[in-house]
């Protein structure tokens, strides 16, 4: 009993539960007879375009800024290195996918990188509400987006409302630009190579070669950089603000270079997202993501004050494994109804008010 309950304890009831609910999922499939290789292939998919957009909270809550909210404002970044990538695209022959996709992702992050250490520069003059004012910075953020959509001068027929001649649309196709490029195995380029093995399938099940190599790539270099000095720096300062001072190390700047990651990993996790998704979602379509990226990282194992990339892993495979079977499983059990959508919003944000109340109020502690 005593092994029982020290297992419970290890793993966390409401996780355990949580992880059961999921097989439970899977397990009701088959005997609906959902297609077992699109159901895996769609979770493999969900989890590793998701994977980035969590692993950004990894250096907010390290540097002790605790759950980041605003990283709404990466997000936005990204949106406008990629519909700049896709105007830029659509004008020039010359700019192919890889292309369009490397525009992106250096506009996004030289543009998150500036305004994430003009946030990380906030956030240090109003320590101790940081959680409260990072929802108002992504919320604000997002509405101030909206007027951006309205009025760039992008001239593309892929970008712009036809009728109107301004304004971006709501959903932008990305079939013609970086849609797919390292996800989808019916996509083919060969500039500066062919794609057939950065995606590819196996008995029915996709594996995307292309986003399991770069979530590798984005979760090394964090691991890499929380090992050298500034990393390990950054991370005494969120742990023990006294003692990071005491070493002669300024924790604000500590706070700032975090708060900066977080927010260029939020512009490459949004652009990823967005190729695998196909599509560029604008206005107020990505107001929950930060929500879905702090719910995915606490349901993983992460507190307010520490978090591992293996908590990242777990958390987004609970999270959109759950997302990605749980409306099919539905669907066919009561078909040609609205339910589905009602479970998604249900379920959605049942996991996120489950996450968000691990946090005490913003004060959980490690034990």
């Amino acid at each position: 009993m005593s092994k029982t309950k020290h297992f419970i304890d290890q793993i966390g009831l409401p996780r355990l539960i949580i992880g059961l609910f999921f097989i439970i999922l899977i397990i009701a499939s088959v005997p609906l007879g959902l297609p077992m290789d699109a159901v895996f292939s769609d979770i493999l998919r969900r989890w590793l375009m998701y994977s980035i957009l969590v692993l950004a909270m990894v250096p907010g809550i390290q540097c002790g800024i605790s759950l980041n909210f605003g990283v709404s404002l990466g997000i936005v970044c990204g949106l406008l290195g990629a519909t700049t990538a896709v105007e830029l695209s659509s004008q020039n022959e010359g700019v192919g996918p890889w292309a369009a996709l490397g525009i992106a992702l250096v506009i996004g992050v030289v543009l998150a990188a500036v305004l994430g250490v003009l946030y990380g520069l906030l956030l240090n003059r109003v320590k101790g509400s940081e959680m409260t004012v990072s929802t108002y910075v992504g919320f604000s953020i997002i509405a101030l987006s909206n007027i951006i959509w309205l009025t760039l001068p992008f001239k593309s027929g892929e970008l712009i409302w036809p009728l109107q001649g301004i304004g971006l649309r709501n959903v932008i196709n990305l079939e013609g630009s970086f849609g797919g490029l390292l996800s989808d195995p019916t996509v083919t380029s060969t500039q500066p190579f062919p794609l057939n093995y950065l995606a590819f399938d196996i008995g029915g099940l996709t594996i995307p070669i292309g986003l399991i190599l770069v979530f590798a790539l984005c979760s090394f270099f964090v691991w890499i950089f929380f090992q050298s000095k500034a990393g390990v720096a950054m991370s005494a300062a969120g742990e023990n603000e006294l003692f990071t001072k005491a070493a002669g190390i300024s924790v604000d700047r500590m706070r700032i270079l975090g708060t900066a990651v977080s927010t260029i990993l939020g512009a490459v996790g949004i652009i990823i997202y967005a190729q695998t998704f196909g599509f560029l979602q604008l206005y107020n379509a990505p107001l929950m993501m930060s929500f879905q990226a702090v719910a995915s990282i606490l349901i993983g194992g992460a507190s307010t004050m520490r978090a591992k990339i293996s908590h990242v892993a777990i958390g987004a495979l609970l999270f959109q494994g759950i997302m990605s079977t749980a409306l099919p499983v539905v669907n066919k059990l009561m078909p040609n109804s609205m339910l589905p959508e009602v479970v998604r919003i249900i379920v959605s944000n049942g996991i996120i008010l489950y996450a968000l109340s691990k946090t005490r109020g913003g004060h959980q502690h490690e034990k």
